[in-house]
């Protein structure tokens, strides 16, 4: 049996109109406990106005958030992905509660016990506790605020058990009132979001590295392997497979560039623009002090944007993200094409290099191994382009001072980001660095290959080498031997001409 979390309200459902908890009420809790199931309680009420009741019916307090987050949970049951599944966003909102706490102090709007406490909560998530309290979904209407308010009092009661109170007695500290302090959801979740794909997309970079360097041994490793060269599918002219690996190594290494540009974009928050821009509610010189205490916190240089009222609306940047991110996974996916092309067969395709073989690929035919990491990655490339298009619907669907949909932003872009991360490295491991090169397949290709004829064009001239391959095309000849017969050239000038160094680099000019 899957084990669950079951919420119960008080009034009306824990205790009858007499205010008892009943028997029945008393053993339907006991038999869910016997079952595993975790059982809490969601209230309006503050905490130690419920304490006999949980006394009573032996249930955890161990739940951090309050009332709020509990609606959210009930309202927005969406995508079944919670904000403790992406913890890089859990970490960045507890870093804006921290350097607003640490500004709201310096501003003399905050008593330093109360800081203290804020910090002290925050630092707990930043080590890597109570993910698991972060539990509204990531789909919700409201602009991001259930996530606000998640992080909000998640970090209340933690503060609130620092300074040697109970859960729920917001009266010392107050999750709107204190950690809430000179914010709105409208500046502190954008914030935070950007702070996480700052995140994240180092994170991607670093994977796309590391599957850069496996491209760059196979490179180093089929240097030498000389191979038919293809456009259109047709023959073209010879390569080697090192420099087809190669050129797979310098795509990812553009895309790198490109990541780490757009991951620029992220360093300019709204912080200090409250609800749309104007400050209200928040000290004069608010953005300037949460602008040094957010450095402070993450270790890099963020900025608080000149315009408040037109950062807070403009969206600009997730677009450009999710395009790069698109722009990386169409990339991708073509090499991984070019992996299954390569190896196909193994009798009746290219079969050029050999995949690392890592399952039985039918449950009727013998024998078949699938490309199926290639397939993955291709998958995970067609998610990530079509979340841009939900992206792009998404910000383009803003109204006047907001847009209320970076939550589903939010979500596709760390999806997108995590998938491609995993993907890069999973390539990497489990398909390039075990691939071989079938080295005799593909020189035969390359002479017995029509296409080597185009090295005879300098010499002969266009016309001539058009009609040896016609020649070779209907009788089955090889090029050589056609332009031997025909006298065109000599068997010394045609070995020449048809060497591995002659056919795979420029030379004409030499040796006249």
């Amino acid at each position: 049996m899957q084990k669950k979390m079951i919420f119960f309200d008080i009034d009306g459902t824990l205790v009858n109109d007499q205010k008892n908890i009943p028997e029945s009420t008393k053993l339907a809790i006991k038999e869910l406990k016997n079952n595993g199931h975790e059982v809490a309680i969601a209230t309006g009420r503050n905490l130690f106005m419920a304490q006999n009741i949980i006394g009573e019916l032996e249930i955890s307090d161990d739940v951090y958030y309050g009332v709020q987050t509990f609606r959210a949970v009930e309202n927005f049951n969406i995508s079944h992905d919670r904000l403790k599944n992406f913890p890089r966003f859990v970490r960045a909102l507890a870093r804006v509660k921290k350097a607003a706490a640490m500004a709201n102090c310096e501003l003399g709007l905050l008593d330093k016990e109360k800081e203290g406490a804020i910090i002290a909560a925050c630092d707990k998530i930043l080590a890597g506790g109570y993910y698991d309290q972060f539990v509204v979904d990531m789909i919700q209407g409201g602009a991001g605020t259930s996530t606000n308010m998640n992080a909000n009092e998640v970090i209340a009661n933690l503060a609130l058990e620092y300074l040697g109170h109970k859960k729920g007695e917001y009266q010392f500290l107050h999750p709107n009132d204190h950690v809430n302090l000179s914010q709105s959801t409208n500046d502190a979740y954008p914030t935070a979001l950007h702070l996480a794909l700052h995140d994240y997309l180092t994170d991607l970079a670093t994977a796309m590295g590391y599957l850069k360097k496996s491209y760059e041994r196979k490179a180093e490793e089929f240097k030498d392997v000389l191979k038919m060269g293809r456009t259109q599918l047709q023959d073209a002219v010879p390569m080697t497979l090192g420099r087809e690996f190669k050129t797979f190594a310098v795509m990812i290494g553009e895309d790198i560039e490109r990541i780490l540009e757009v991951r620029k974009l992220v360093l300019e928050v709204n912080l200090g623009g409250t609800a749309i821009g104007t400050g209200i509610n928040s000290h004069p010189d608010y953005p300037k002090v949460v602008e040094q205490k957010l450095r402070e916190v993450t270790g890099h240089e963020y900025k608080v944007a000149e315009d408040l009222i037109e950062a807070t609306q403009d969206t600009g940047v997730y677009v450009q993200i999710s395009g790069v991110l698109k722009r990386v996974a169409t990339k991708l996916s073509k090499v991984c094409n070019d992996l299954r092309l390569l190896s196909s067969g193994p009798k009746c395709g290219l079969n050029e290099i050999n995949l690392p073989k890592m399952q039985p690929g039918s449950s009727i035919m013998p024998g078949k191994v699938n490309p199926v990491i290639p397939e993955v990655v291709n998958q995970v490339c067609y998610s990530v382009i079509g979340s841009d298009v939900t992206v792009t619907f998404a910000c383009e669907g803003g109204q006047l001072q907001l847009n209320v949909f970076e939550p589903v932003v939010a979500y596709s872009l760390f999806n997108s980001i995590i998938m491609l991360e995993k993907a890069m490295k999973t390539l990497a491991d489990k398909c390039i660095d075990g691939i071989t090169a079938n080295e005799k397949i593909c020189s035969d290709f390359v002479y017995n290959s029509i296409g080597i004829v185009t090295a005879f064009n300098p010499y002969i001239g266009y016309e001539k080498s058009a009609s040896i391959a016609k020649e070779a095309l209907q009788t089955g000849k090889s090029v050589a031997d056609i332009c031997l017969e025909r006298g065109y050239l000599t068997k010394e000038e045609i070995d020449k001409i048809l060497t591995p160094a002659n056919m795979l680099n420029p030379h004409m000019g030499e040796n006249k």
